[in-house]
């Protein structure tokens, strides 16, 4: 879905930043309606989108959704003006949150915290509403178009947020933050770079898997909470859980993984027509070892 509304924006994209702020004047249940209806339309007119979230749907078991699933991708869309550019009180007056006492009571042992934030539901609501109760930071990939960077950069840098870039230099901060008992965000269901994965299943399939979560929370000895921004019925806003990983992050790379990948699954199973299910979770990027013998790959 943001790769055909990239298309459609490509010759404009210096009207974003006045398209987004005019956007996020209009009140949520008129963008989600909004939205649900572009879902249908770059649905029905992109043929390579269409196959690939009703293949990952049907992998994942939930072929049932694909017409939630529609909409509720076209309102990931059109809710960010809304979430990036609209003030800040406002945006928390759509959030509630489930179980943050898991969270206050980790900050006040003085133990850090790795968030796992798999893109389920409004996934960019997360971090704001955790860094208006404590100071988060994130790791973030600058997008590909310059003219992108400062309304998203903009947006996800406010106040008690602070941005990581995605190389050994985030890394660095993020493990700094952990040692001192704070906050870091991670979004781990993303396909990583060259030799910072590993294989392991995900709904049944093989997916390359980021290592980084699992080490980060070994390394600063923090707890690991898995969260998710669940989408409420006719744009009523938005319920932000928190859940602890108890499992043990013990292990191989691969186990560590696979148990990472295990709690997203779980997660998706609550919301299953929230998930990003359009994104190539499967391709095989350029440089990464080859799966395990009987593993089927899918090319980028």
């Amino acid at each position: 879905m943001a790769k055909q509304l990239r298309h459609l924006l490509k010759s404009n994209t210096i009207m974003l930043v006045p398209l987004f702020r005019f956007l996020s004047l209009f009140p949520l249940p008129f963008l989600h309606g909004l939205g649900a209806a572009l879902g249908w339309l770059v649905y029905l007119a992109a043929p390579s989108y269409r196959r690939r979230l009703r293949e990952n749907l049907r992998q994942a078991g939930f072929a049932a959704h694909l017409p939630a699933a529609v909409a509720e991708a076209g309102k990931s869309i059109v809710e960010l003006p809304f979430i990036w550019c609209a003030a800040p009180a406002r945006v928390a007056r759509h959030a509630s949150l489930e179980n943050w006492q898991l969270v206050q009571e980790t900050l006040d042992s003085g133990r850090g915290i790795v968030f796992l934030t798999p893109h389920l539901g409004c996934f960019e609501i997360v971090a704001q509403q955790i860094a208006l109760r404590t100071p988060l930071t994130v790791m973030y990939r600058p997008p590909r178009k310059a003219a992108l960077k400062p309304l998203i950069e903009g947006a996800r840098a406010r106040h008690n947020l602070m941005l990581a870039p995605a190389n050994m230099s985030g890394v660095r901060i993020l493990a700094k933050c952990l040692k001192k008992g704070q906050p870091i965000g991670l979004l781990p269901d993303q396909v990583p770079q060259e030799g910072e994965g590993v294989w392991a299943e995900f709904f049944g399939r093989r997916a390359y898997t980021m290592t980084l979560p699992a080490k980060l929370a070994q390394m600063g000895k923090a707890r690991v909470i898995v969260t998710y921004a669940e989408r409420l019925p006719r744009g009523r806003g938005y319920r932000v859980h928190f859940v602890a990983l108890d499992a043990s992050l013990e292990g191989t790379a691969a186990e560590q993984a696979q148990i990472i990948n295990t709690a997203m699954e779980e997660l998706i199973a609550r919301c299953p027509a929230q998930y990003f299910w359009s994104y190539n979770r499967y391709k095989v990027p350029s440089g990464a070892p080859p799966q395990d013998a009987g593993a089927a790959g899918e090319s980028a």
